[in-house]
């Protein structure tokens, strides 16, 4: 997401009401009283009626309830003697690749080769570009290739993830979304059928691209409500469900990696108590459930929207950096989701590091729509960071 993206509002709150993910108004709920003797008195009791308000929320509903219970998958490794960090790919397929080949994680022909190296892919995997789908095949087979040679891939989720899972990212920030990725993600079958109907409509003379991008012009039409409606439900069919089985922040070593950042309250929860709440919310998009007020997705101080560890420098500032670290545990934080591109290749290193080295930058605008360094940051077993270039 860009330096100047947009942070999730009250407005998209509302609007969101529509597609089953955000909070419905409070509900009065009318039910017959019980008729009954009181005791030592013998009289009958009034019939009467009442509603049930729902409690207001509290001031920091996350923060102020119990944390909930450990999440199932692992979240914490140690032991592990290289580390390979790319930032945000944004649908740069054959970027990704580079990386990949550059860091020699895999083959000419894409096969595994980084051993026991664990390969931390930091989120926004999707929008902007044309590959995602394309992306997260390779991704989800690496996975499998590099556990089997005694490494890992980490697929982190970034806040363009939350969106399209969640059912946001075509009617509110339709720009995101290319006509690429839109139809990668179509039913085959839906969109051979409209693409049938729209050239029986227009004689052949008209062009599919120009038709799905004018349907996409308008998010909100009654033309798009189907097809947007089987983009989500197929994404969440193809992709969206294992991404919400992920992780959303990580520890390796001494190095903690999540996509947008933490501040003191967040981490104070713990990582999995964070992983397990984005599971659950999610778990409710896929059943059609209300969010309870104040939860953790669209939240823009949440770890996939928060920007301030990326965005503010200074020394008044590295002792809230020193507490978070303190409450994880770890040495480091390595971040994405806000654009830093660095001033040139011979800068890269000091324009990525923060805080003597407390922080670092994985987004360097790797995707082509960004114009920036393709890079990845390579972290040792002693915690030794250094940036290759590609």
């Amino acid at each position: 997401m860009s330096r100047q993206g947009r942070k999730p509002t009250k407005t998209l709150m509302k609007k969101s009401r529509r597609y089953g993910i955000a909070r419905k108004n409070s509900l009065s709920v009318w039910i017959p009283a019980f008729i009954g003797f009181v005791l030592f008195i013998g009289s009958l009791c009034c019939l009467a009626t009442y509603s049930t308000p729902v409690a207001p929320a509290p001031p920091n509903p996350i923060l102020s309830s119990p944390p909930p219970a450990a999440a199932k998958n692992q979240c914490v490794w140690t032991g592990v003697e290289r580390i390979v960090a790319v930032g945000d790919l944004h649908g740069d397929y054959a970027h990704f690749v580079r990386i990949l080949r550059g860091t020699k994680l895999v083959d000419s022909d894409l096969q595994w080769t980084g051993g026991k190296k664990h390969l931390v892919q930091m989120g926004d995997v999707m929008d902007r570009g044309d590959d995602a789908r394309d992306i997260f095949n390779l991704i989800r087979r690496l996975e499998k290739e590099a556990k089997a040679a005694g490494g890992m891939v980490h697929q982190l989720i970034g806040n363009h993830e939350e969106l399209n899972i969640a059912g946001l990212s075509l009617n509110y920030y339709g720009d995101y979304v290319t006509y690429k990725q839109f139809i990668d993600f179509l039913p085959v079958k839906f969109r051979e059928d409209e693409e049938e109907k729209f050239k029986q409509k227009s004689r052949g003379d008209g062009d599919i691209e120009t038709f799905w991008n004018n349907l996409m012009k308008d998010p909100n039409s009654d033309a798009f409500k189907v097809p947007s409606q089987r983009y989500y439900e197929n994404f969440n069919m193809l992709v969206g469900k294992w991404l919400a089985g992920q992780n959303v922040v990580i520890k390796i070593n001494d190095t903690v990696f999540v996509h947008g950042g933490l501040n003191p309250e967040y981490a104070s929860m713990g990582l999995e108590a964070i992983n397990n709440l984005y599971r659950s919310e999610f778990q409710k998009v896929f059943k059609r459930e209300d969010f309870r007020r104040g939860g953790i997705i669209f939240n823009p101080e949440s770890p996939l929207w928060n920007r301030v560890l990326a965005e503010v420098s200074g020394p008044n500032y590295e002792a809230e950096v020193d507490k978070i670290l303190a409450l994880l545990n770890a040495k480091r934080m390595v971040v994405a989701h806000t654009p830093t591109i660095p001033r040139s290749i011979d800068t890269i290193k000091t324009d990525i590091k923060k805080f003597g080295g407390k922080v670092w930058i994985s987004d360097t605008g790797i995707s082509t729509v960004y114009h920036g360094y393709l890079t990845a940051l390579i972290i040792d077993e002693n915690g030794n960071v250094s940036v290759e270039v590609y």
